[in-house]
């Protein structure tokens, strides 16, 4: 399975995913051109790296052999294929490139590929790095706690379907999305779209509750699947399903003694860019309102 992150150089996102095969960070190409040569738009960055392939392929260079094709989301939270490379492949693209960005993007892929390292050696540091990057983002302890709590919850159940033949990401979003689905009432991108998301990702944008019911659903649909060793992709949508449902019962029992949806609008987006939406308080969170289903 290939997993898609973001890192931040110079408050200018860049792209990565995880190749279990090669066990190894992949970067898009396109991002690192457009920091190197500090262009605001992708489309003027991408036809930049059009030319400078085209050019290294002539003079035979191996860097472009080594770029392969992978599906990226993009901003507009559909994924295309795109040009990624691994840190290698990407150390000698900048050298094609004259900018005065160079070196810093250079020790930039140092420092992540450390990091790395380290994380290898000594998993724990990548979660206090996960953690310290939420507390800077303002997100509460408990917030915090729930997060990674689910995002475990979230790697077991990916590992149980790796190893019983669900392979492919088009799979994996499937039982993803009827898990989603059965519990809350609305899909992924319902979901995304009532939180005025476009790229991010929807679970840092779930409140205390939502991050709760979604785990509780992915531990069911584990345990559930695990207990009749439900293989390939119709038999572990089945087991999603059931999963979803045992949360979504959870969920309309909560909401009937409360009278607050769970689903709601909320998010952590900046004010300016979701001016008419609630907000989430980094410190507190607001009781949730009642917000529209699907």
């Amino acid at each position: 399975m290939k997993n898609q992150i973001a890192e931040t150089f110079e408050n200018q996102k860049i792209r990565k995913i995880y190749d279990a095969e090669t066990d190894s960070w992949l970067f898009s190409v396109v991002d690192i051109i457009q920091v190197l040569i500090q262009q605001p738009s992708y489309q003027t960055a991408r036809k930049y790296w059009n030319k400078l392939k085209e050019r290294l392929k002539k003079e035979r260079s191996q860097s472009v052999t080594k770029c392969h094709q992978l599906k990226l989301e993009a901003s507009d939270g559909k994924k295309y294929l795109t040009d990624v490379a691994d840190p290698e492949t990407i150390l000698r693209i900048i050298q094609s490139v004259p900018s005065p960005k160079a070196e810093p993007i250079k020790m930039w892929l140092a420092k992540v590929g450390h990091e790395r390292m380290q994380d290898m050696a000594d998993p724990s540091k990548s979660i206090d790095r996960a953690r310290e990057f939420w507390i800077q983002k303002g997100r509460s302890e408990k917030w915090i706690q729930q997060r990674m709590m689910g995002q475990e919850t979230r790697n077991k159940l990916t590992d149980y379907w790796k190893s019983h033949d669900v392979t492919t990401d088009d799979e994996y979003a499937i039982l993803t999305n009827l898990i989603h689905q059965e519990w809350s009432g609305v899909s992924v991108k319902k979901h995304k779209e009532l939180k005025g998301l476009k790229s991010q990702n929807l679970r840092d944008h779930m409140s205390e509750a939502e991050l709760i019911f979604t785990a509780l659903a992915e531990l069911s649909t584990r345990q559930i699947a695990d207990s009749v060793d439900a293989t390939g992709l119709e038999e572990n949508k089945d087991a999603s399903k059931k999963g979803g449902r045992i949360a979504k019962r959870a969920r309309l029992e909560l909401e009937s003694k409360t009278g607050n949806k769970v689903v709601t609008a909320d998010n952590f987006l900046p004010p300016k860019n979701s001016s008419n939406l609630k907000k989430l308080s980094p410190k507190k969170s607001k009781k949730s309102g009642k917000a529209k289903q699907e």
